[in-house]
């Protein structure tokens, strides 16, 4: 499976990488009210919500939001029934057809995996390094992903079981309705789902795009908190 961050162009300085050091306490315990987000395109607004269960990703999502590390940067990386990725902060004010997806922040996220939080359409998702260099799977501190995905039929469902992936039946009953990307759980961390807005997930997969997945037509956005 590609990564969903490139590797070949980053330094050995972020490969090694900072551990994200967050507090340890959660100023949201898990039950309370999720934090609220919306993500403004040119499509329209995409709202998200954020995972209590995951806390280290909420909250440095939150601080991004906050510092306004987001806003300018673009949907740099876009594959149709697939998923659009975001948050390369050097995709803001790039050239055109310059090769995006290996801007970060100098630091990662430790994985947070939780069952039953999974890939379906809508999720919020972060990227990270292949397991070649990143073996615990921690995550980008800013690039992420929201999954457009499609719908799976049973047989697609039992063929992914035969080759490991492992879906419980709760996810399978999602997989076949809702659609998403079920090769991906237990890979990457799921902190969020849209709320409003997965239409613009929709629109915004079906741009145009270069040999690299970058729309022709830039798409920047930026992030505020509700």
């Amino acid at each position: 499976m590609k990564p969903l961050m490139r590797a070949a162009v980053l330094s050995a300085a972020f490969i090694l990488t900072f551990t994200f050091m967050q507090a340890q306490t959660s100023a949201y315990p898990a039950g309370e009210t999720e934090q609220i987000a919306v993500i403004h395109t040119p499509f329209g607004n995409i709202t998200v919500k954020l995972y209590n269960e995951t806390p280290q990703h909420r909250d440095n999502f939150i601080k991004l939001v906050k510092t306004q590390i987001f806003d300018g940067t673009l949907f740099h990386r876009v594959i149709k029934n697939f998923m659009i990725q975001g948050g390369d902060p050097q995709s803001k004010n790039a050239q055109p057809g310059q090769m995006l997806g290996s801007g970060d922040l100098g630091y990662t996220v430790p994985a947070e995996f939780v069952p039953g939080l999974i890939h379906k359409k809508g999720a919020l998702s972060a990227a990270r390094m292949g397991d070649n260099v990143n073996p615990t799977k921690a995550s980008s501190a800013s690039q992420f992903y929201l999954v457009q995905g499609r719908v799976y039929t049973p047989e697609e469902i039992a063929m992914l079981r035969q080759r490991g992936v492992k879906i419980s039946p709760e996810s399978e009953a999602v997989y076949t309705t809702v659609g998403g990307t079920p090769f991906l759980d237990g890979e990457y961390t799921v902190f969020g789902e849209v709320i409003e807005g997965l239409e613009i997930i929709d629109r915004i997969a079906t741009q145009a795009t270069d040999r690299n997945d970058r729309p022709l037509e830039d798409i920047p956005m930026t992030v505020t908190l509700k």
